[in-house]
């Protein structure tokens, strides 16, 4: 709940990117010692408790949406991996498939990801609230998707 209090004012002043990233590869570097740790015997509740919140620490940082869709997939690798190799393997696996998706975050997350994007609405009646006063125009804002923007503008848009 902490990290969730701070993350705004964290996100002020580094990039979704610059926050995310290593977030989510700290979560595999986590969950592969965990494993380690676990292999050689020495997991307590101390180690337990820690690991819980560096976890929630770092699952603050990601998208909701992206996190949820993740864990739809994970939660029932993990309860079939758990049941069939055991605990160790699981969170070696676990940890190998976060690494792997931040990986694969990197190469496909543009390192200049600007929030704020220049785009036209040709659609769009010049009366409707979103582009009053600008007719068609081009405009600015933090780009989302959303039922005004279906889909990232292009650079000639």
């Amino acid at each position: 709940m902490a990290a969730a209090l701070v993350l705004p004012r964290v996100l002020d002043r580094l990039s979704d990117r610059g926050v995310m990233l290593p977030s989510a590869a700290f979560l595999g570097v986590v969950l592969v010692g965990v494993a380690a740790l676990t292999w050689c015997g020495a997991i307590g509740w101390p180690v337990l408790l820690g690991t819980w919140l560096v976890l929630g620490i770092c699952y603050s940082a990601a998208q909701f949406a992206l996190s949820h869709a993740s864990w739809l997939l994970t939660y029932p690798l993990a309860g079939c991996l758990g049941a069939a190799v055991g605990m160790p393997a699981t969170l070696a696996a676990l940890g190998a498939l976060t690494v792997a998706g931040v990986a694969a975050a990197a190469m496909l997350w543009p390192a200049s990801d600007p929030d704020v994007v220049a785009h036209a609405h040709a659609d769009l009646d010049p009366s409707h609230p979103h582009v009053r006063g600008i007719g068609q125009g081009r405009h600015e804002h933090a780009f989302v998707i959303d039922d005004l923007h279906r889909q990232w503008p292009s650079t000639a848009n």
